[in-house]
């Protein structure tokens, strides 16, 4: 038996409300399977608030320990803060208004980035913000480029580590940093595609004063509403966007006319009141990782080869590249955890793929197939055996 299946037969039979053995689930870059124990966390949590109603709280941020202590582990970074909210919108939108926009008006980005910073960003570019937006390629000049455009009007540099729509990995990160860090600019860095895929030392690669968003919806199985913002223990910021969750340890304080306070620790940028049943879920999830022993290097083997797989079983299918193709060709090393193809007709695949039983998606000309540690290779062989007939018939 290869290591692809050897991993995967062992997981499958965890995810059995998934059914994940008998389903071609290729969407594991935007929604991978929750095992089995997850349902267990959702039901906790409502025999929790029928046991103690509103004294649930201390249990639940319990949970939210659990998930931070897990992230803290990942990017071997144990004096981070992680301040959770229910989506990375709402902790980018506060971290934004932490900035001195309005003498700064400047933000530098690129062209690769996630809705979720790049439609709020031209947005407020509609409003006098100043968009550097810095093409992803040619790679080898990105850092060059990047660095080029910081400049005293430069409030921050914003960016992916996988871009979600080529899963290429940005190597240039720790140089753009330590750019960043000379000329008193804060990074913050979109790491979506690249928790639980891609190993990240936050102190090997000089990156302990930048700002991570972390969502749980993908590879880490957690699902919605389990986002967080990773920042520097020394960080002062005082978000103009603020809500008392911000605050919590000292909400029995006399109001003042004084400033604004902020608590000390993870919750920053926090907002308010939240549903704490998907951190319940999400550490039922954390347990089960950890007794299956899936550490970010197993985990990082395992999706190297199942793309690499997808990526040898696509070529071998000799498509015509005017119609579908590999959206780059880089080796797997500089790959996240899905196989990014570029089609015209991305969409309309995507459709006849799933009235075909394969769960893909598709951005525009990108068609994403995801694999999830549960994928055995059987399963990778017969969605491109779809693949290559829904072309076909097209």
């Amino acid at each position: 038996m290869n290591e692809i299946d050897a991993l995967a037969n062992k997981l499958a039979p965890h995810y059995s409300h998934f059914d994940v053995a008998n389903r071609l689930l290729f969407t594991g870059h935007s929604h991978q399977a929750w095992p089995d124990v997850a349902r267990e966390g959702q039901l906790e949590y409502f025999d929790v608030c029928a046991r103690d109603v509103d004294n649930k709280w201390e249990a639940s941020f319990e949970k939210t320990e659990i998930l931070r202590n897990y992230l803290r582990d990942f990017y071997d970074d144990p004096d981070g803060l992680y301040c959770r909210e229910e989506s990375t919108h709402v902790l980018f939108v506060s971290w934004m208004s932490s900035l001195d926009l309005k003498n700064k008006p400047k933000i530098v980005t690129t062209d690769g980035e996630f809705h979720s910073l790049f439609r709020q960003l031209k947005r407020m570019e509609e409003e006098g913000l100043e968009m550097a937006e810095v093409p992803v390629h040619p790679d080898e000049s990105f850092g060059e480029r990047i660095i080029d455009e910081m400049d005293e009007r430069t409030s921050a540099v914003m960016l992916s580590r996988v871009y979600f729509q080529s899963s290429f990995i940005n190597t240039h990160l720790t140089e753009i940093a330590a750019a960043a860090r000379d000329k008193g600019i804060p990074v913050m860095i979109d790491d979506y595609h690249g928790t639980n895929v891609v190993p990240l030392s936050i102190r090997e690669a000089g990156l302990e004063d930048c700002f991570i968003l972390i969502g749980g919806y993908k590879y880490l199985q957690w699902g919605e509403a389990n986002c967080f913002l990773r920042f520097p223990k020394n960080c002062n910021y005082r978000p103009a966007i603020t809500g008392w969750f911000a605050a919590f340890n000292s909400l029995d304080k006399p109001r003042t006319g004084g400033p604004v306070e902020y608590d000390d620790g993870n919750q920053r940028f926090a907002s308010g009141t939240y549903d704490p049943s998907s951190q319940f879920r999400a550490a039922k999830v954390v347990e089960f990782f950890r007794e299956e022993g899936l550490t970010p290097q197993v985990l990082r083997k395992q999706y190297k080869a199942q793309v690499g797989l997808l990526r040898e079983r696509f070529l071998s299918k000799k498509f015509d590249q005017s119609v579908i193709r590999l959206t780059h060709e880089e080796p797997l090393e500089q790959n996240g955890g899905f196989l990014s193809l570029t089609s015209p007709k991305a969409r309309d695949i995507r459709a006849k793929l799933m009235d075909n039983g394969v769960y893909t998606d598709a951005r525009g000309e990108i068609l994403r197939f995801g694999p999830a540690p549960y994928i055995i290779t059987t399963q990778i062989e017969h969605a491109m055996d779809k693949l290559e007939k829904v072309v076909r018939e097209i």
